[in-house]
């Protein structure tokens, strides 16, 4: 084969690599990391591993602990931690699955579920990894994330909870 020939095998290849590697993250990035994998019904999904997204766990661990210092709340986060108990529901109101996790700079929130707006989180227990985003609100213990559920009117990306390999909206 001459090596013009080669040449132009290659260029669309470079291409397509190109695409994949600077174009791809550009889109989930644009699209608010709320591009999902997996089947499963709009409320639970099964997502293969965590997804990745331009904030570190340890950038919004950082932020998280920044917010608690300084009072600040209003902001929507995503983040893990470590369960550390699970609380009874609060049944006042709209019910909430009410779970602590621990993140990894040692600060706590409570992660206050909405389960009339999404599927309760089967089978949590202490020392399972919890992923969450939602939006966190001060308080004296070191926080709580609520809004982990879809947005019932729509209007918004909502918020989710993933545990074992499941995305509960």
């Amino acid at each position: 084969m001459s090596q013009r020939f080669i040449k132009t095998l290659r260029r669309p290849v470079v291409v397509t690599l190109l695409a994949l590697v600077v174009v791809a993250p550009l889109i989930t990035r644009l699209a608010g990391g709320w591009l999902e994998v997996g089947g499963g019904s709009p409320s639970t999904q099964r997502v293969s591993g965590f997804s990745q997204n331009s904030v570190t766990q340890a950038e919004a661990a950082e932020r998280l602990e920044r917010a608690f210092d300084t009072h600040e709340e209003g902001f929507w986060i995503e983040a893990a931690g470590r369960v550390v108990r699970v609380l009874p529901d609060d049944r006042q109101g709209s019910r909430h699955q009410r779970i602590i996790v621990a993140l990894e700079t040692g600060q706590t929130l409570l992660i206050a579920h909405n389960i009339d707006l999404a599927p309760r989180i089967e089978n949590v227990e202490p020392g399972d990894r919890l992923r969450f985003r939602g939006e966190y609100v001060w308080n004296a213990q070191g926080g709580v994330i609520h809004w982990t559920h879809h947005d019932p009117d729509g209007s918004g990306a909502g918020g989710w909870l993933e545990h074992r390999g499941r995305r509960y909206r």
